[in-house]
């Protein structure tokens, strides 16, 4: 029975911290749009995340999920913006104000800022990752361009927060939508395609549909052009045992969900093609 304490003990406490399930109370709740809602509570961890990071959120009596968190404030308060897709995410969409639900993380790589001239480019709820990025950046980078696309004007995000951060370097973001309903129609990647001929830029950051993101990646690289995406993957154990979130050689919980172009490069061939079921065979992306 020593000799297994011992082995126990070797567990850095840090990272078994981490991975230790905690009980949160939820603080607040903002509706964003038709289909997400944004979540807050307090976590003494969360708090010390990066942009780009994620946690698994537990529902009790339906399942544990991941989620990218969206917002860390400076009196410790984390968010985390909520699509409701599945049993999971619906349920969790629909707690109220005082609910409890589990929390282990924050997990992953995050996002690494760029001082210099740098794009930011959200597709649907990818723009929530990019949040608190974007926050650091409006602090640190020379310029800062932030697009975020949608389907429809129901679906926009983050439109008076995106407006008064992109208002602190004087710049405006830019809003697609597909159906044109609100601002400028069309995909977001078209419209990042026309800011790349006209500008250079010194990084690319991105996340959203996986299709979205291979299009940037694209033309990052015909544009000579750094990026870093956010990918998304079924992901179960959240620390790299499980394989779920494999792709190529890379675990996205582990060595995402943030990749670099180097990164990008390694998993070309199922980069926006393929990705896993909860079986673990390999599915065309939608």
């Amino acid at each position: 029975m020593q000799r297994l304490n011992n082995k126990q003990s070797c567990v850095p406490p840090k990272f078994d911290a981490i991975n230790r399930m905690r009980t949160v109370k939820i603080l607040g709740i903002k509706t964003e749009n038709c289909a997400v809602k944004t979540l807050t509570f307090k976590d003494k961890l969360c708090a010390k995340a990066q942009p780009g990071q994620f946690v698994m959120v537990w529902v009790p009596g339906v399942d544990e999920i991941p989620i990218s968190i969206s917002g860390i404030s400076s009196d410790g308060k984390t968010c985390i913006t909520v699509h409701g897709v599945g049993d999971a995410s619906n349920a969790l969409n629909e707690k109220q104000k005082g609910d409890v639900i589990g929390i282990r993380g924050p997990f992953g790589n995050g996002f690494v800022t760029s001082k210099g001239n740098v794009l930011v480019v959200g597709g649907g709820t990818g723009i929530g990752p990019l949040m608190p990025l974007t926050e650091q950046l409006v602090k640190c980078a020379k310029k800062v361009t932030v697009m975020s696309g949608v389907k429809d004007k129901e679906n926009l995000l983050f439109l008076e927060r995106l407006n008064e951060l992109c208002s602190c370097v004087k710049t405006k973001p830019v809003f697609t939508t597909e159906d044109g309903s609100y601002q400028t129609a069309g995909f977001v990647t078209d419209q990042a395609k026309k800011m790349l001929i006209k500008e250079k830029f010194d990084m690319i950051y991105t996340c959203g549909p996986e299709v979205m993101m291979y299009k940037m990646f694209v033309l990052s690289e015909k544009h000579d052009v750094p990026i870093q995406a956010s990918l998304e993957r079924m992901m179960r154990c959240a620390i790299g045992l499980c394989g779920s979130c494999q792709i190529g050689e890379l675990r996205v919980c582990k060595d995402g969900p943030v990749l670099n172009s180097e990164q990008l490069r390694s998993i070309k061939s199922e980069f926006g093609k393929f990705r896993l079921d909860a079986t673990g065979n390999k599915i065309k992306q939608p």
